[in-house]
């Protein structure tokens, strides 16, 4: 007995010494110093039809809270009249954090006809993205606005890019404003001139239909179709949730996702030295 109790004091006095030598260890370490990327844009940018997922799961380290805010349908006017805006900005605000950086991308339904999205291209489209800068900056968080990933539209072989001027507004305010810039509409549109249409096509959330695809193959995308039936509620108890996937020349599949993503990831380093330590290709 005397024994097994020896025995269990120098093991215990042992197992302290080691736990002191860890507390030490824990007190001695540098606090952790995180970062944070908050995504505020449109579908293209959401999460399940949008680059913003692969970019959070990919292509930050740890040390980097991630949030993706994009949402979709939304233009820089209905984003902040629905309260999304609110709520990112709300964000960028938590302390805590070594920076904060908030990623703006808007363009596709700024240009579209229903009243509620739809904004001038050349005086309430920039207005808003200089009033979004202004916010971000003065809750103590580095803004960078993104240009618009370009539709997968070709005509004859030649990439159509519905978005350049609309890219230029994005540019000119950046410059205007001093914020970094991640030129997303030109090297995608870069990227999918070099892919062609055919390959493009891959891309996109579903596969092409026989028609859609012989059209890419002949150079001239066909329109995209409309969008297909929201799927039946899911009853039970559990998760309900559902996303429609489709067809179309904007949104992106878990493929194209992952190549946008890693576009944009080279262009913020580039233009976000502070970040670069935090990234990963």
């Amino acid at each position: 007995m005397r024994k097994l109790l020896a025995t269990t004091l120098i093991a215990a006095a042992a197992w302290s010494g080691a736990a002191q030598a860890q507390q030490r260890e824990r007190t001695d370490a540098e606090p952790l110093q995180p970062y944070k990327i908050i995504l505020v844009g449109d579908s293209t940018m959401a999460p399940h039809s949008g680059w913003g997922g692969a970019f959070c799961a990919r292509h930050v380290k740890s040390s980097v809270a991630c949030v993706n805010a994009g949402r979709g349908g939304r233009s820089t006017r209905s984003y902040r009249q629905e309260g999304s805006w609110d709520i990112a900005l709300a964000e960028a605000k938590v302390p805590g954090y070594r920076a904060s950086y908030v990623l703006i991308q808007f363009g596709h339904n700024d240009q579209s006809r229903q009243p509620e999205r739809w904004t001038d291209e050349t005086t309430e489209f920039p207005a808003n993205l200089r009033r979004f800068v202004e916010e971000v900056r003065a809750a103590g968080a580095t803004p960078v606005l993104v240009t618009p990933l370009v539709r997968r539209e070709f005509r004859d072989g030649k990439l159509r890019n519905t978005l350049a001027s609309w890219s230029d507004q994005v540019r000119s305010v950046a410059k205007a404003m001093d914020v970094p810039l991640v030129d997303l509409n030109a090297l995608s549109a870069r990227h999918m001139q070099e892919l062609g249409p055919e390959m493009a096509a891959q891309l996109a959330q579903e596969e092409p239909s026989a028609a859609e695809l012989a059209a890419a193959k002949a150079g001239t995308t066909l329109p995209a179709p409309p969008n297909p039936p929201a799927p039946p509620p899911i009853a039970g108890n559990g998760p309900r949730g559902q996303v429609t996937r489709k067809f179309d020349h904007t949104h992106l599949g878990d493929i194209g996702a992952q190549v946008t993503a890693r576009l944009v990831t080279q262009a913020l380093a580039q233009a976000v030295p502070g970040l670069r330590s935090q990234l990963i290709r």
